[in-house]
C-alpha cells in the first residue's frame, strides 16, 4: 500500500479535535466543580481521612444549601437508619416527600424509604400506611414482604396469612411453613380462650398448609390429651418421626407422661429408647435418662448413659453418667470426688447446653419456633448445637 502524502493534512486536524474536545469536557467539569458547595468537598476529605461523622455534618451542610441533592438525601437518609438514628432519617426523607416538584419514581422511592425507616424504629402503624400505598405500584413485591413483617410484628395472624397466600400465589414460592406457624398460634390464642373447636381447625388447617408441622402435630396432641383422648395424643405425637425425627426430642416427655396415665409406662420407656437408638440427642437422652432412673434404678440409668456415651461421646453425655454415678456410690469418699468432677464438669457444660439460632446466632435455654432474634421461623435445631462441640 502506497503512502498518500494527503494523509499527513489529517494528523493536525484529528489531534486538534481531540484537544478541543477535552477542553470542552475540562471547562463542563470546573463548572459543575464551582456550581457545588465547598462543603461537599469537605465532607469527601473527611471521608478520605476516615472521618465519617464530620463527613456526615458536612453532606448535611450540602443538603441545606442545595436541597436539589436527591440522592444524597437517600444516601444520608438510609446511612441514618443503619447507624440507627431513625428520627434523622424520617426527617430527611420527609423533606423530600414535601417537595411538590417530584417525579412520582421518586415519590414512590422516598415513601419506601419513610416506611422503612418507621419499620425499623417500631412505629408500625405508619409503616403499614406507607407501605399499603405502594401495594400496586413498581415496588408492590417488596412493600408486600415488609407488610407481611409487619403484620408478624403486630401479631396480627389472619392478615399474616392473607398477606403470605398472596404472596405465595404471586411469586409462585411456597409459604406454607410460615402458613402453618401462623395457624398454631392462632390455635394458642384458641386454647388459651377454651375455644378447642376452633383450635382444632386452625392445627389441621397448619398441616393441611405443611404436613411437616412438627408444631401443628404438637399441639394437636396437647389438645387431644386435654379432651382426654390418650390414644389420639399419642398417635399425633408419634407422627413427629415420618414428619422430621430430630423433633422427636420436644415430644418424648409427653410421650412418656401419657404412657404413665394409661399404666403403660414401660412400653413408652421402649418407645423412646428405640428414638434414642435410631436418632441419637442429648433431650432425648436426658428424658430416658431421668425416666429410667426413677422407675428401674440407678443401676439401669448407669447402664443406659454408658452405652450411650459409647455411640455418642459428648461432656453433657459424661454429666449424666457421672450423676448416676454418684447414686450408685457405696462409698463417701469416692461419692465426693465424683461430685467434685460432675461439678467440674456440669459448670461448663450449662454454661452451653442451650439453643442456637441458624439464622443469627442468637442462643437460648429454651427452644423456640420463633428466633426472638431475627424473627426467623424454625431457625432453631431442635438439639443443642454444644453438643457437637462439646464432643472429646
Amino acid at each position: 500500500m502506497e503512502f498518500e502524502y494527503w494523509w499527513l493534512l489529517g494528523f493536525p486536524i484529528f489531534f486538534g479535535l481531540g484537544w478541543l474536545a477535552a477542553r470542552v469536557d475540562i471547562q463542563h467539569l470546573l463548572r459543575d466543580s464551582r456550581a457545588l458547595p465547598r462543603s461537599y468537598f469537605k465532607g469527601l476529605n473527611f471521608l478520605l481521612n476516615e472521618q465519617p461523622d464530620k463527613a456526615i455534618e458536612a453532606f448535611i451542610e450540602v443538603v441545606k444549601v442545595d436541597p436539589e441533592t436527591l440522592d444524597l438525601h437517600f444516601a444520608l437518609g438510609g446511612l441514618f437508619r443503619r447507624r440507627g438514628e431513625y428520627d434523622r432519617a424520617i426527617r430527611m426523607h420527609q423533606n423530600l416527600l414535601e417537595r411538590a416538584n417530584l417525579r412520582p419514581e421518586q415519590r414512590r422511592a422516598a415513601l419506601f424509604a419513610v416506611g422503612e425507616d418507621y419499620l425499623k424504629a417500631g412505629i408500625l402503624d405508619r409503616a403499614e400506611a406507607s407501605f399499603s400505598s405502594l401495594q400496586d405500584g413498581p415496588q408492590g413485591g417488596e412493600a408486600r414482604a415488609h407488610l407481611l413483617e409487619i403484620y408478624q410484628q403486630e401479631k396480627d395472624w389472619p392478615r399474616a396469612i392473607a398477606m403470605a397466600e398472596r404472596i405465595a400465589a404471586e411469586t409462585g414460592e411456597s409459604r406454607g411453613r410460615e402458613i402453618a406457624h401462623f395457624r398454631c398460634e392462632l390455635a394458642s390464642g384458641d386454647v388459651t380462650h377454651s375455644r378447642p373447636d376452633s383450635a382444632r381447625a386452625n392445627l389441621e388447617a397448619a398441616l393441611a398448609a405443611n404436613r411437616k408441622s412438627v408444631r401443628a402435630s404438637l399441639q394437636l396432641g396437647d389438645l387431644e390429651r386435654a379432651a382426654g383422648n390418650i390414644d389420639a395424643a399419642i398417635e399425633a405425637w408419634k407422627r413427629i418421626e415420618s414428619q422430621s425425627p430430630a423433633y422427636l426430642a420436644l415430644a418424648a416427655q409427653r410421650l412418656l407422661e401419657a404412657h404413665r396415665d394409661q399404666g403403660r409406662l414401660d412400653e413408652g420407656l421402649t418407645l423412646i429408647a428405640g428414638y434414642l437408638e435410631r436418632y441419637p440427642s442429648l433431650d432425648l437422652l436426658d428424658t430416658v435418662f431421668q425416666y429410667t432412673l426413677d422407675t428401674k434404678g440407678a443401676e439401669a440409668a448407669y447402664k443406659l448413659v454408658r452405652d450411650e456415651l459409647r455411640r455418642n461421646p459428648t461432656l453433657l453425655g459424661l454429666d449424666r453418667l457421672l450423676e448416676a454415678q454418684i447414686v450408685t456410690a457405696t462409698s463417701p469418699e469416692r461419692r465426693r470426688d465424683l461430685e467434685m468432677v460432675r461439678n467440674l464438669v456440669h459448670g461448663h457444660t450449662r454454661r452451653l447446653a442451650r439453643y442456637r439460632c441458624e439464622n443469627c446466632g442468637f442462643k437460648a435455654r429454651q427452644f423456640h419456633w420463633h428466633c426472638p432474634g431475627c424473627g426467623g421461623w424454625e431457625s432453631y435445631p431442635p438439639r443443642r448445637t454444644e453438643e457437637f462441640d462439646l464432643a472429646p
